[in-house]
């Protein structure tokens, strides 16, 4: 940003002609800067989809239900991953989308809202994402403990109400399964896309100031 704050400073100054030469500069200079962003996201966002489909690849969930006895357990799986991929395909469709827009605008107003919205974008993104992990790691543990025969012995036990310690101790190992597994990926989140988002915001208050 050091050449940026040098514009600023010429702008700042009082030659009426050199000040509007200085905010056109500014400004092509943050429109450029915006549009890289928002590319970035966007290429990060299809790198993590290859990323996970190589996870799914090597990880394969046949394993897993295999040991389910629901016939249904596939199907459910399969209709959890198609409706998970096509919503991740209509957010990469956004970013490029948003990507686009913010190319071409010519407009600071617009420049702004173009910002704005893809800021709103990434976080409905990573939102949907830590939903879709709690999502599916419960369906995962509800089919593992009803379907599971190896769950069998543990269901006797918590059903004739004598071992409330182990129910609890079950429920609380869950539970902090999750929060690790949300607090690990939300990091991830924060350090990826958080530090594109703060870059954003701090050109869309460039882009405000220069707007007044």
């Amino acid at each position: 940003m050091e050449e940026l704050d040098l514009l600023k400073k010429a702008w700042n100054k009082d030659d009426h002609s050199f000040s509007q030469v200085s905010e056109t500069e500014i400004y092509n200079m943050l429109h450029k800067k915006s549009s890289s962003i928002v590319k970035w996201i966007l290429i990060i966002s299809i790198l993590e989809v290859l990323l996970w489909s190589g996870f799914s690849i090597i990880f394969n969930t046949d394993d897993y239900l295999s040991t389910i006895q629901f016939e249904n357990a596939p199907l459910i799986f399969s209709v959890i991953t198609y409706v998970s991929n096509a919503i991740i395909l209509v957010f990469i469709y956004l970013f490029y989308k948003n990507y686009v827009k913010i190319s071409t605008t010519v407009s600071t107003k617009k420049l702004m809202k173009d910002i704005l919205n893809a800021r709103k974008t990434v976080q409905y993104y990573v939102g949907y994402n830590l939903s879709a992990i709690v999502l599916t790691f419960f369906i995962s543990m509800f089919l593992s403990y009803n379907y599971n025969p190896q769950m069998a012995s543990l269901k006797e036990k918590l059903s004739d109400g004598q071992h409330t310690m182990l129910a609890l101790f079950c429920i609380g190992t869950m539970l902090a399964m999750v929060v690790v597994m949300v607090a690990v990926f939300w990091i991830f989140y924060r350090l990826v896309y958080g530090a594109l988002l703060r870059k954003l915001n701090s050109n869309y208050k460039e882009l405000k100031k220069i707007d007044l």
